[in-house]
């Protein structure tokens, strides 16, 4: 549809929303949450990964976009923080996991396949050393998993499997999209200090005629030594969607 909103692009035919993986990038992805909410846009299916698949895939189970911005804004450190043997990573995983719990026994979601949208999450298997999408089975551990940045959280044994944060090797969730798939990539870049990387743009990345790509340069950094930079990435990510959907192809 040549010369249309952003927005009549996404409402002409369904999409899949592609959710990177960025280091607390779960903040700027509610943004873009909320923006497409209060546009009444809702895509056919959400691929996360990472920061993308802790937002998203908690979208997708149910919590509104409102409902998950009240919950990261009332995030402190202590709520995940919890250092300690054995090593593999500087936290165990175990608060983070319990938070998790929570989130999903409220709204009695246990399964990817019991949300509301179709959703994956994008892992890193370590043993193959291969990403793959996991959109079935239970639904937090596999949220979890997809977080679980290297050198922070040890790995997550899941299913028999040891596994990572998909964005190791796939930082746009590219292995869960079907080959011509209709996408739209709210892409971060990475600035994460446990990838030793600056500004990184992610490899794969570029628009076409069944793309399209949002990608906000002046994000706050939030870490969690920073998460009072959350609600400003949130609210940036929230005013740049919003442009985007009024702008022209």
């Amino acid at each position: 549809m040549e010369h249309a909103s952003n927005r009549e692009w996404l409402a002409a035919e369904p999409f899949t929303l592609a959710l990177s993986a960025g280091f607390f990038g779960f903040f700027a992805h509610t943004g873009v949450l909320q923006a497409l909410e209060e546009a009444g846009l809702a895509p056919r299916r959400i691929v996360g990964v990472s920061a993308g698949a802790l937002a998203g895939g908690l979208w997708a189970s149910g919590l509104s976009a409102t409902e998950l911005a009240d919950e990261l804004l009332r995030l402190r450190r202590v709520d995940f923080w919890d250092p300690g043997l054995p090593l593999g990573g500087l936290l165990k995983g175990g608060k983070f996991a319990a938070k998790l719990r929570s989130l999903l026994d409220d709204r009695g979601v246990r399964r990817v396949e019991d949300c509301r949208l179709p959703f994956a999450a994008v892992v890193y298997d370590v043993a193959s050393r291969r990403v793959r999408s996991v959109d079935r089975g239970a639904l937090g551990p596999a949220i979890q998993a997809s977080c679980t940045v290297p050198l922070m959280f040890r790995p997550l044994r899941h299913e028999g499997r040891l596994l990572l944060d998909g964005g190791v090797a796939d930082r746009l969730g590219l292995c869960a999209l079907q080959p011509g798939e209709r996408a739209l990539h709210h892409a971060l870049r990475s600035r994460s200090p446990w990838r030793g990387l600056s500004a990184e743009v992610p490899k794969g990345l570029s628009e076409g005629p069944g793309r399209k790509v949002l990608m906000v340069d002046d994000l706050p950094r939030v870490t969690p030594f920073r998460l009072d930079a959350g609600p400003a990435a949130l609210r940036r990510g929230h005013a740049a969607m919003t442009a985007w959907l009024a702008a022209r192809s």
